[in-house]
């Protein structure tokens, strides 16, 4: 299969690099990834200055190209210019640096590039995380990488639907299994440093800690405790249908002219 390979921690991140020579036993791999870490953009574009591409040597891939955008920048990119006389046929995204647990998945520009892969592409997708901050022992990840997609290839999934998965950072032959798990509940304790730079001025950088507020077995979260690897099936539709039925009764009507005074002094009533 021909594969797209992209990621938030930059083109020459290990965990990309550990992912493609993975993958690339197997398949047909391109990659095109951001020239540099762009953890935490989510679904951010680019859209008022110009993209630029460069050619990176990488080991055993087809083609590596390193984009000046965010990773939705370069799945776009690849579906609808770089790879459009070639294009994949699904889309890997990562081997992230740390977990992509809950709420994580909102921000993410992992989880990102392989939401783009469903919406634009209409491709299977992946996202990986390694667990940690610390280990950088990918290879386990990138093989949990390996075997997925050779499951999704051979396995029907809804197009709209790509698997977010996160490996713990454990031996592999500690790994106490494999879940099928929903987003657990997991936020951050946002603290703002306040810091004075060199010529006195204020500024300010984001701090904090991840907690978690939700342990049951079936969520992400529990699974990562318990040393399994996570599989959560996300999709973009944030539409929260329940809800429909109780705005409807609501039945909210506009009123016919505006209460308050407008330009020129005039002045509409109800």
């Amino acid at each position: 299969m021909r594969l797209l390979l992209s990621n938030d921690d930059g083109i020459h991140a290990p965990g990309l690099q550990v992912l493609a020579t993975m993958l690339a036993t197997e398949h047909d791999v391109h990659v095109v990834a951001p020239d540099r870490e762009r953890s935490g953009t989510g679904h951010a574009l680019t859209l008022h200055k110009p993209l630029r591409v460069e050619e990176v040597p990488l080991v055993g891939v087809a083609q590596a190209l390193a984009v000046n955008g965010t990773p939705s920048d370069c799945i776009k990119l690849a579906w609808g210019s770089l790879m459009r006389d070639n294009r994949p046929d699904m889309v890997v995204s990562g081997i992230n640096r740390g977990p992509n647990l809950g709420v994580d998945v909102i921000y993410s520009g992992t989880v990102s590039a392989a939401i783009e892969g469903t919406i634009i592409l209409d491709r299977p997708s992946i996202a990986i995380s390694l667990a940690s901050f610390s280990d950088l022992g990918y290879e386990k990840a990138a093989l949990v990488a390996l075997v997925l997609v050779r499951h999704l290839a051979k396995h029907s999934l809804d197009l709209k639907v790509l698997l977010n998965v996160n490996v713990p950072a454990i031996e592999l032959v500690d790994i106490a299994g494999v879940r099928t798990t929903r987003l657990g509940k997991r936020r951050y304790n946002d603290r703002f440093e306040r810091r004075i730079d060199p010529r006195g001025k204020i500024y300010y950088w984001l701090a904090g800690e991840a907690e978690e507020l939700e342990e049951a077995d079936d969520t992400d979260v529990a699974a990562i405790r318990d040393n399994c690897v996570s599989i959560t099936p996300i999709h973009y539709d944030l539409t929260h249908f329940a809800s429909i039925p109780d705005i409807e009764n609501w039945q909210i009507k506009l009123p016919t002219a505006f209460p308050l005074p407008l330009e020129g002094g005039r002045r509409d009533v109800l």
